[in-house]
């Protein structure tokens, strides 16, 4: 795959907030850490109430965040630079615009960001360049200003079940698990969305999705969204949609140990099947993901593993990863993760091997820095080099 190709591809993995996330009562929350209003309540938690939190009372939840990201690599290609930093900023919110105390009710999703590059290289391409096939926390990039979600959630079956439409992001339900997240999780995208295997669409797509509890354990999401959008020119997305025809298909079937636990302690397996993009010129593909994970006490362990008929995200076909993370490290609100990712890269004569340990700390009831390290074993596009270092240094700041 080209740098261009990797360049374009790579478009389609950031941040999130699609289905199936709860409202304000205690049912489950569908949805990854950082869907819109998972962030919002767990940033809550840190704050005394404010005139954010009088509005919440009345159904209006409101958050604005600014992060960055900069990183640097030991060892890399020739003409290639060694470091790179950016940032986003990033408004989003929920308004509840009808409900019950049954746990039902419709509400209007938005987010809207300004993504920037502070150097030449975007965030998320450093790894190319010390010939590792890879990610670096996808949203870190220089698209500007661009439309992530704007959707309608309508919740029934006493909050059991959750349909959207609208300008979704599919990283908000697929194959979601606790540290999935490149705002509070790892930040090399073989522990996120499909471990770097999954041909996702855009990031803010057209689309429709649902989930249900099919009993107080088991649960089904679907989803499909068009191909072709692009976030900095959403109403465009109406003309490729329908007219295109390029689709991404997910189906979703999982255990839990109970709805409020969706994204902590469940089991599941992510079927999925994606049309050829004519945007970021990419081929048809599909696979198939497995995760699991459980909560013991402070410590989450998780498995994870994919496979894709093609690897036309960035030829990975294969793709293993496992760790944990260990929430209350030093002190409540910090956390540690820890995992290590075996890919099959096509092309390449040996395994990629990715090990990385973060370590999120929390300040002042707003301000997160997390320190990165990673460490690549045979870079597929650096047959020069046995090892790679990534060093990563991640803040953000919340409102």
């Amino acid at each position: 795959m080209t740098y261009r190709n990797c360049k374009t591809a790579v478009f389609v993995l950031s941040l999130l907030p699609a289905v199936v996330i709860a409202g304000q009562n205690s049912s489950a929350n569908f949805g990854g850490p950082d869907a819109v209003e998972n962030q919002i309540a767990a940033d809550k938690k840190q704050k005394q109430q404010t005139v954010k939190d009088q509005l919440a009372e009345q159904g209006v939840q409101l958050a604005i965040d600014y992060s960055m990201l900069a990183a640097g690599i030991n060892n890399t290609l020739p003409g290639t630079d060694d470091f790179a930093a950016g940032g986003m900023l990033r408004f989003y919110g929920s308004w509840q615009v009808a409900g019950d105390n049954t746990g039902n009710g419709g509400s209007l999703i938005w987010k809207v960001e300004h993504r920037h590059s502070y150097t030449d290289i975007e965030p998320r391409f450093l790894e190319f360049n010390g010939g590792g096939v890879g990610l670096q926390a996808p949203p870190f990039s220089d698209q500007g200003g661009r439309l992530t979600n704007l959707y309608w959630k309508q919740k029934f079956n006493g909050g059991k079940s959750t349909f959207v439409a609208g300008y979704l992001d599919a990283t908000d339900y697929v194959d979601v698990y606790a540290v999935a997240s490149p705002w509070t999780g790892f930040v090399n995208f073989a522990f996120s969305t499909g471990n770097n295997t999954m041909a996702l669409p855009g990031d803010a797509t057209l689309g429709i999705a649902g989930a249900t509890m099919l009993t107080d354990n088991f649960y089904v999401i679907g989803g499909i969204t068009d191909m072709e959008s692009d976030p900095t020119k959403p109403l465009d997305g109406f003309d490729t949609a329908f007219s295109d025809g390029h689709y991404f298909k997910s189906l979703e079937f999982g255990w839990t140990s109970s709805q409020e636990a969706i994204y902590l302690d469940k089991i599941h397996l992510t079927f999925w099947d994606s049309d050829r993009s004519d945007a970021m010129n990419q081929a048809a593909d599909k696979g198939v993901n497995f995760s699991a994970s459980k909560m013991y006490g402070q410590w989450l362990p998780f498995v994870r593993a994919s496979w894709a008929d093609e690897g036309s995200l960035l030829g990975i076909d294969k793709s293993l990863s496992g760790g944990f993370s260990y929430y209350g490290l030093g002190r409540e609100t910090d956390n540690l993760g820890v995992a290590v990712n075996v890919s099959n890269i096509t092309y390449a004569d040996e395994d990629q091997v990715t090990l990385e340990a973060f370590y999120l700390m929390k300040f002042f009831d707003s301000l997160e820095l997390t320190p990165d390290l990673q460490w690549v074993q045979n870079p597929a596009d650096n047959p020069k080099e046995n090892n790679i270092i990534v060093a990563a240094l991640r803040t953000r700041i919340f409102w």
